[in-house]
C-alpha cells in the first residue's frame, strides 16, 4: 500500500473522532525519517491545541488504528498541533486567515518574483489574491504556489 493511501485511511479513521473532539483535522503525514515511519496527525481549534487534547486523540486514534490496522510496518504516532509557522493548505485555513499577513513561496517566478508577502484578501479554486503594503490586489494562480504560511512578525 502506497503512503498516499495510508493517508487516506488514515483521514477516514480521522474524521469521526476530531467531530467528536470538536476539533479540525489539519493534515495527516505518513513518512519515513532516518529509518523510522511516523504517522503524524495535525489538530486544530479556536484558543489553540494542547496537551490534553493531543492525548485524547493520540488515545481514541490509538484504538481506532489497532482494530482496522491499515499500516503492516512498525510506525511512531504523534499528535499535535501544526504550530504557528504550518502552511495554509485547506480552504478552512485560508477562511480562517482572510485579512492576515501571509508569505507565499513559488514553484516558478510569476511577474518575476518567486516570493509574495501581503495580506490574504481572498482566494478561489484557481488563485490568491493578496493586499501589498499600498492596497493594491494582486492574484497568483494557486498551481503555481509551493507554499503558503502566516508571516510571522516580531
Amino acid at each position: 500500500m502506497s503512503n498516499k493511501d495510508i493517508v487516506k485511511k488514515v483521514i477516514a479513521l480521522c474524521e469521526p473522532i476530531v467531530e467528536n473532539l470538536n476539533f479540525e483535522l489539519v493534515d495527516v503525514e505518513f513518512i519515513k525519517e532516518y529509518g523510522s515511519f511516523y504517522l503524524r496527525i495535525y489538530i486544530h481549534k479556536p484558543g489553540g491545541i494542547s496537551l490534553d487534547d493531543c492525548q485524547l486523540m493520540s488515545e481514541a486514534l490509538s484504538e481506532k488504528l489497532d482494530q482496522s490496522d491499515p499500516i503492516s510496518m512498525a510506525y511512531y504516532l504523534e499528535v499535535s498541533s501544526p504550530g504557528l509557522d504550518r502552511p495554509l493548505k485547506t480552504d478552512k485555513d485560508f477562511n480562517r486567515n482572510l485579512g492576515k499577513d501571509v508569505e507565499l513561496n513559488l514553484y516558478t517566478s510569476f511577474n518575476s518574483k518567486k516570493n509574495y508577502q501581503g495580506v490574504l484578501d481572498s482566494f478561489n479554486n484557481e488563485f490568491i489574491t493578496l493586499l501589498d503594503e499600498n492596497n493594491n490586489k494582486f492574484q497568483i494562480p494557486r498551481d503555481s504556489i509551493s507554499v503558503v504560511k502566516l508571516a510571522l512578525k516580531f
